[in-house]
């Protein structure tokens, strides 16, 4: 199964009239989830949005950090940019350091190797360290501290190097 950029901006702009906040649609390896971003400008105004492609399968995800005025624009960026999602494998409470009084892990702008730790997952009191899937550069934290995830929830964007 495959979009167009045509068919993608008319699922967002239907989804954008209904009640239903978060849809994902799965086809073989084609992982599509668009999710509405909970601080709406207006019922007119696109949906906040951002499409990337996950690094072990053609998977899109449109999520809520960058409004995107028409859908040539993600395409742009997704070839622009090889952005990889790191994603929470579990229900639980993001954090961005190992503890309250020491640094985060990363900041945006940070370097990370494949393999180094990103933030901890808690998840019925124990704490979970989240490792880089690839070597980049950090361009995105989509997640507060302390902030409850779900399973499969983005937590950052790396730009692969």
């Amino acid at each position: 199964m495959e979009f167009s950029l045509e068919q993608l901006h008319e699922l967002v702009t239907i989804l954008n009239k209904t009640d239903i906040t978060e849809l994902t649609l799965e086809s073989g390896d084609l992982r599509l989830s668009i999710r509405k971003s909970e601080n709406r400008i207006a019922d007119t105004a696109p949906v906040p949005a951002v499409a990337t492609t996950a690094p072990s399968a053609n998977a899109t995800s449109i999520a809520s950090p960058v409004l995107v005025a028409n859908p040539t624009t993600i395409a742009d960026s997704l070839s622009a940019k090889k952005l990889i999602e790191i994603t929470s494998p579990m229900v639980g409470t993001f954090y961005r350091s190992p503890s309250p009084d020491d640094a985060p892990f990363i900041e945006i702008g940070d370097t990370v190797k494949k393999g180094s730790a990103v933030c901890i997952i808690e998840a019925m009191k124990l704490m979970n360290e989240i490792e880089s899937e690839a070597a980049g550069k950090i361009v995105e934290i989509l997640v507060e501290n302390m902030q409850p995830v779900e399973y499969g929830q983005v937590l950052m964007r790396i730009e692969a190097i």
